[in-house]
């Protein structure tokens, strides 16, 4: 008997199983029956075992997007609904992304979102009365989310996730996603490397497992897919299910486009308008020959070409559209449905009798002409239909025809409005401040960071431009994969920083500035948060000013990450919400710092337009100044490295123990003579003379009285000298008249002080010392992995 329950028991599994398998085989069938191409057709069937086996009403999720622009073609329309029926009935949940953000972006409808989102809610009543099912038995199948709501409402979790992608590409890879604006590689605005990212980003925001677009967006898809292999992601990559790109109706056209209206049918054309497209359409019988022509400049050919190669991945050298609308249109491929087309009596069930028939002669041009506009207006005949007696859908279309006409009338599109984060309106800054940015966290952060710092910082205190606001640039750290984009890590490096910051500006005798009194700690991603939308919006429009190759600058590569050029259109902005009197950067020495040259020259051109300039009521940008260092701090020649790349014994660091004060000035390079570079002389005149550090112990070789430097020597050796000004001592060591034992032990016992100070505050402060100890693990940890 057990036998025989155990035996039943099996037969019900495999009966079971083989239920699944065939529901899974007509699902499949149906879903590839959509795309072109899908990546890949196996993980498409394990999805759909592994929602069959959760449940029967456990539902996938595929994803479109679409920018509501005012006019909707038949590809769009038609096309679109008749695909979305059939992977709503294989099962799936179909998400619309409607991606009015991105049309306030572009300056569509003018600039105003009410008036896209009426454009946006017109686009959902054609497909409605297109036939698109919205609900399968009471439940939601298709979801329109709108990108203003969403990405706002989630912007904690939209754009870090925009910000991971963005870290892990290099800007050739990005660039090759950019026929998704119609472009290749060449003439590229620094914007158009933002938006493959932000699709990118969609696609994990939305959870979607399918992506389900035309074939013109599979490069950026295909990004998605790559970025999950980096992170390891426990979920699935997305399927690319994507579709076939219909042809222009004119010749040559690879694809429709909504501004030539009769490069299509579009969903509001009347009969009349059908008629008269259909019949001036492209339709060659055969294959055009070859042309050879000479050979364009590589970015006018680039301009040309922008990405038809890629528009068709199934070989058709005929190109006729009047055969692709049949197609694709009429006959549409639908192993569930039975399409049919009609010409000159005769009705046709397969694509490929139609074909064969207009080929060989046996249907006329005028004949396959004449059924394609029968059977284009008999579809577009509901939707005329719904547009006349629906009063809503009638509002919509009457509203949308008027922001034609009063778009066809406007001229001027600097009249829209002028968007940024504006952080005085939200008080977390007063008017006319002066910005500093605090430099990128390293894991190993050097007293040549602070120092440079406080040397921006006394620059605006000496010109009464107060306050003085330290940004701190934490996103824009992550999108250059700062310290691994890890935020603890970042954070930490912030808090060891801002301690030694004050506890150096504590230290010093002059009375220039007081962090309490006179600076104000924003944190960057706090502040955007403020407002993420304006904040995102100015990025994008800085990034639509400049062309790529500015914001690169000359020493930027295609290999390099693309999160630099991020970071570089981020700090413009940030520079717009704080709207400061003033922005000091440290000064380029020898090529070095290219970052912040490159920063500095854009937000002075973007600053000095006229629209910018006209919103923030100003009549030039603010003062941008670059700041020497007091000196440089390197302790040893230049060897085969590249500039403040730490070694033990070249940089002293804000957490070195005291006992490196000597250690590492004992190694430190010291030749007699020698002026040109002398870490000693730098060290004493950076932290006595410029800072005026006090010393605990002036019982040592070297004291501060107000800026004079002291060195304690014995009588043989010619007693205690003292030095008004940095260029004596400089001229004492050059002649000889100053030992280099004597100048080093002075610097090496000035650095213990400023060592043991430095190292007390970090551990009476509790976040510092936390931070030291992470940012110690974190180098250790990498220092590992190297091996």
């Amino acid at each position: 008997t057990a036998d025989m329950t155990s035996a039943s028991a099996v037969e019900d599994l495999s009966n079971a199983v083989a239920e699944v398998a065939i529901d899974v085989d007509e699902e499949l069938k149906l879903l590839l029956s959509v795309g072109e191409e899908c990546q890949t057709e196996n993980e498409l069937r394990e999805l759909l075992l592994l929602h069959k086996q959760k449940s029967d009403t456990s539902k996938f999720r595929l994803y479109d997007g679409f920018e509501p622009s005012g006019r909707m073609h038949i590809a769009q329309g038609v096309f679109k609904a008749r695909n979305v029926n059939k992977c709503t009935r294989a099962g799936g949940v179909f998400v619309f992304w409607v991606a009015d953000w991105f049309a306030l972006m572009n300056d569509k409808m003018g600039g105003d979102l009410e008036k896209i989102q009426i454009v946006g809610q017109y686009l959902m009543e054609v497909w409605k009365a297109a036939g698109m099912i919205l609900k399968q038995q009471e439940q939601e199948v298709v979801v329109f989310l709108w990108a203003s709501e969403e990405i706002t409402k989630h912007a904690t979790k939209y754009w870090p996730q925009m910000i991971d992608i963005a870290r892990r590409f290099n800007i050739t890879r990005v660039k090759k996603c950019c026929q998704i604006m119609g472009r290749l590689e060449g003439g590229l605005t620094a914007a158009q490397i933002l938006y493959p990212l932000m699709q990118c980003t969609d696609v994990f925001f939305l959870n979607a497992n399918i992506c389900q677009l035309g074939v013109d967006q599979r490069k950026v898809n295909m990004l998605a897919r790559e970025y999950c292999g980096f992170v390891k992601q426990r979920t699935r990559p997305p399927i690319i299910l994507s579709h076939h790109m219909l042809y222009g109706l004119k010749e040559g056209q690879a694809k429709m486009s909504k501004s030539d209206a009769d490069s299509a049918i579009f969903m509001e054309d009347s009969s009349e308008e059908v008629r008269r497209k259909i019949m001036a359409a492209y339709c060659p019988t055969t294959t055009p020959p070859v042309v050879v022509q000479e050979k364009e400049p590589q970015d006018e050919q680039q301009e040309q070409d922008a990405g038809k190669s890629s528009l068709q991945l199934i070989k058709d050298e005929l190109k006729n559209p009047c055969l692709d609308y049949v197609k694709n249109i009429i006959l549409n491929d639908d192993p569930t449905a039975k399409t049919t087309f009609t010409a000159a009596g005769i009705t046709y069930n397969k694509f490929e009798d139609v074909k064969d028939a207009f080929l060989t002669g046996l249907m006329s041009e005028v004949e396959l002409k004449e059924g394609l506009i029968n059977e284009l207006n008999a579809l577009l005949e509901p939707v005329r239909y719904h547009f006349t007696h629906n009063e809503h859908a009638k509002e919509l279309l009457s509203q949308v025809q008027q922001f034609k006409k009063e778009a066809a009338t406007t001229t001027d599109s600097s009249s829209s409005e002028f968007r940024r984060l504006d952080l005085v309106s939200f008080k977390v800054i007063p008017a006319n401040c002066a910005v500093v940015f605090v430099p990128f966290p390293t894991a190993t952060p050097t007293l040549q960071l602070a120092m440079d710092t406080i040397a921006q910082i006394f620059q605006a205190a000496s010109q009464q431009v107060l306050p003085i606001v330290l940004f701190l640039s934490d996103w824009s750290a992550m999108v250059q994969n700062a310290c691994a984009a890890e935020e603890k890590v970042i954070q930490s490096f912030y808090d060891v920083f801002i301690c030694c910051i004050k506890s150096l500006l504590l230290s010093s005798n002059t009375n220039a500035i007081s962090m309490e009194k006179n600076v104000i700690i924003v944190r960057q991603s706090e502040a955007i948060l403020k407002d993420p939308s304006n904040y995102w919006i100015s990025v994008i429009n800085v990034g639509r000013h400049f062309m790529l190759d500015e914001v690169m600058g000359e020493k930027m590569k295609d290999s390099d990450a693309v999160g630099r050029v991020i970071a570089r259109l981020m700090r413009v902005a940030d520079v717009l919400a704080l709207n400061p009197s003033a922005v000091y950067f440290p000064a380029v020495i020898n090529g070095n710092n290219d970052d912040a040259f490159v920063e500095k020259t854009l937000i002075e051109k973007y600053l000095s337009l006229p629209s910018v300039l006209k919103s923030f009521e100003k009549e030039s940008a603010p003062l941008l100044v670059n700041v020497l260092p007091f000196s440089p701090l390197v302790l040893q020649q230049e060897r085969e490295l590249e500039a403040h790349v730490t070694e033990n014994d070249e940089y002293y660091l804000m957490d070195d123990p005291k006992v490196h004060g000597k250690s590492k000035m004992k190694k430190a390079f010291c030749q007699p003579g020698n002026v040109d570079f002398c870490p000693a002389i730098s060290i004493l005149s950076a932290f006595q003379y410029h800072l005026k550090f006090s010393v605990k112990n002036e019982s040592e070789n070297a004291s501060s009285s107000n800026c004079a430097i002291t060195i304690h020597r014995s009588l043989e050796n010619g007693g205690d000298v003292e030095y008004t000004t940095p260029a004596e001592l400089v001229a004492d060591f050059s002649d000889g008249s100053m030992h280099p034992g004597d100048l080093k032990g002075a610097a090496a016992n000035l650095m213990v002080s400023v060592l043991e100070q430095l190292s007390e505050s970090i551990k009476n402060d509790p976040e510092a010392n936390k931070g030291a100890k992470a940012l110690k693990a974190f180098e250790k940890k990498k220092q590992k992995s190297k091996k």
